[in-house]
């Protein structure tokens, strides 16, 4: 693999139970993502897959078996599994029903789990060996997923939403709950009493739980959790013995991810901060909690390893992914790596609703030019005042792309994005706002969604760009939107609804009609849709149109691209279709394209591909860039 190696998913390479220096992950090959071995004790890698559409779910056993998930373009399919140095592919479950992948474990005696979704809206729990029939041991009737399995196997946990609800249940291998965890959402959830000095105690259902896996200890039978306050988040357990136990003395303000060292009753904790990360190592029977040293940016994935060691996966807006490792076992590495050109650094905008924060990078030919600002500091951007006309960029600052996130429950990092990267190469200013409802803020921040879906989203992209626009750091005759997903929809949402403020959009996989999607689109998404609008189109008709795009379409001015793939089930082609034909009734300009595939693609190819077209869009629709930079991204 040499220098070609490259990091195509923000995930660690998953380590062999039995054998820490053999290694599963993906990886590019020639364009696709596919499944890689690699045996760190000869540092050499094997390609496992080579699928035309990529491969991406995959695991490796305690007897190093390596297994991956053969699915189609709408993530349906089956598990295979293959030995570690090669051989004859075999079917991990032969018998088990087509559908989505929703985890698999297996023990070290070869007991197999595995969570399917057959796509009729429920989840089924299969219980067998590999290579053998499996049985179904459990259905649920919404959608779940598989949180652990203890070392024997007599345990699983899974993370289950139905109705809207989340919950954690316990299972034993005959189907029997042993344990559920309800949660209730709400702002007028009860917070529990703040004891940072009292007693570790049992708990009552309050506020949501997030399963993170029982302990790989043998004997031990203790599952982890992440429980979300009505401010915060703190770690908690569950034991059949003690039941529920909740860690008060152990809290962060902003949302965290946790899991277990291999060797003791430690936990790793990767807490999302602003746009960044934050490792801590804590010790729930000595009640200490420590920060473990890292470098300031993202940490897209972390892992403790046995004997004390961390593997992480590092990143920050100027740099690519590397992985690195406090002990001494050998990681694939890729070659060199470029740096980002440009500027890159960060600015608040203060709303009626809180501060919004947003990531701005800035391209290479005004570099050191931007007043008092820093690229790790927001000092002399944070206030109000502008810092001279063009803030450096003479008469007219550059072109402002502005990237939206998707989820929403999720955002934007201080962290490698390749087409951050094309755009400022390419003269253009980029931000990327954490709007309300976004991930790294905590709790208060993700649930200020509003009444109304999407309106609070694009107020805050607005402001965002009058504050910046008001600064000096962007053109108010020069800024597009260009989002994937929700975040297309968001994208077209602001066009709707705010036609002048806007000069494009760009708006890939979008949902573009409310009410369409809701009936085509998958039975997860379905609920989720019911739980945003307090009900389905027929029942609350005047919010669904409210909030889809369709309904604004006559009113949007900006040039616009959409994208649409022919295979997506969760933003289907067809309610796309709908918006760009109301388009043209309304004499709208704009674009299409189409690429043949799901909404999740694994293949590079078509990734490019709208890359390329996006940038050539742009051109045409905002004045050129800054004097100085190149009109194209790098090769």
């Amino acid at each position: 693999m040499g220098d070609a190696f490259k990091v195509f998913l923000g995930a660690l390479p998953e380590v062999c139970p039995g054998d820490a220096r053999r290694m599963v992950l993906t990886a590019d090959a020639d364009g696709r993502c596919e499944v890689f071995t690699w045996d760190a004790a000869t540092r050499n890698a094997r390609q496992v897959t080579d699928r035309p559409e990529g491969t991406v779910h995959h695991a490796v056993d305690a007897d190093a078996y390596v297994w991956w998930f053969d699915e189609d373009a709408e993530g349906r399919g089956h598990w295979w599994f293959q030995p570690f140095d090669g051989g004859c592919r075999l079917p991990g479950l032969p018998g088990a029903p087509t559908g989505s992948p929703r985890g698999l474990a297996v023990t070290a005696d070869g007991t197999v789990v595995a969570a399917i979704a057959p796509g009729h809206g429920g989840t089924n729990l299969l219980w067998g060996g590999r290579g053998r029939a499996p049985r179904e041991v459990f259905r649920t009737a919404g959608q779940a997923r598989l949180g652990g399995i203890t070392p024997e196997g007599d345990l699983v946990a899974l993370s289950t939403v139905s109705d809207g609800e989340a919950t954690v249940i316990v299972v034993t291998p005959s189907g029997r709950v042993v344990a559920a965890l309800p949660h209730h959402d709400g702002p007028d959830l009860p917070d529990l009493p703040d004891l940072p000095d009292g007693p570790d105690r049992p708990d009552g259902p309050q506020g949501r739980f997030w399963c993170r896996g029982f302990s790989p200890r043998p004997g031990r039978s203790e599952l982890l959790l992440v429980h979300e306050l009505e401010d915060g988040y703190q770690l908690a357990t569950w034991t059949a013995q003690r039941g529920l136990v909740t860690h008060p003395w152990c809290r962060f303000d902003t949302e965290i991810t946790a899991c277990w060292y291999p060797d003791s009753d430690e936990v790793l904790v990767r807490q999302e901060r602003h746009g960044r990360s934050l490792l801590h190592r804590v010790s729930l029977r000595d009640r200490t909690r420590r920060v473990v040293a890292t470098p300031t940016g993202s940490l897209l994935d972390a892992a403790p390893r046995p004997g004390g060691g961390l593997h992480y996966l590092w990143t920050d807006t100027a740099h690519p992914p590397v992985l690195r490792a406090t002990d001494e076992v050998a990681l694939p590495t890729p070659g060199p790596l470029p740096r980002v050109p440009g500027h890159h650094t960060e600015l608040w905008t203060p709303t009626p609703h809180g501060s919004v924060h947003t990531l701005l990078s800035l391209p290479g030919s005004v570099d050191g030019r931007l007043r008092g600002a820093s690229s790790r500091s927001s000092a002399g951007i944070r206030g109000g005042t502008r810092t001279g006309a063009g803030a450096g960029f003479g008469a007219v600052p550059p072109p402002t792309v502005f990237l939206v996130h998707g989820g929403p429950a999720d955002h934007d990092r201080d962290a490698y994005d390749a087409t951050v990267h094309s755009l400022v190469a390419s003269g253009y200013a980029v931000a990327r706002v954490n709007y309300r409802g976004s991930t790294g803020y905590g709790p208060r921040w993700r649930r200020a969604f509003g009444t109304h879906v999407g309106h609070a989203q694009v107020d805050d992209l607005a402001a965002v760009r009058a504050d910046l626009v008001r600064r000096g750091l962007a053109d108010d005759g020069s800024t597009a939107l260009w989002g994937v997903s929700w975040g297309a929809y968001l994208v077209l949402l602001a066009l709707g609804t705010r036609p002048r403020t806007w000069q494009a959009g760009i708006a890939v996989k979008p949902v573009a009609d409310w009410v369409a999607a809701h009936r085509t689109t998958t039975p997860a998404l379905r609920a989720l849709d019911v739980r945003w609008f307090g009900g389905t189109p027929e029942e609350v008709p005047e919010r669904y149109a409210h909030s889809s795009p369709l309904t604004f379409a006559d009113q949007v001015q900006a040039p616009l691209l959409l994208v649409g793939a022919e295979k997506d089930v969760k933003c289907p082609p067809e309610q796309i279709r709908r918006y760009a034909a109301a388009l043209t009734t309304a004499g709208v300009a704009h674009e299409q394209m189409w690429l043949d595939t799901g909404h999740d693609g694994y293949d590079g190819a078509a990734h490019v591909a709208v890359l390329r077209r996006s940038l050539n869009f742009l051109h045409q629709c905002l004045p050129a860039p800054v004097a100085g930079a190149p009109s194209r991204p790098p090769a």
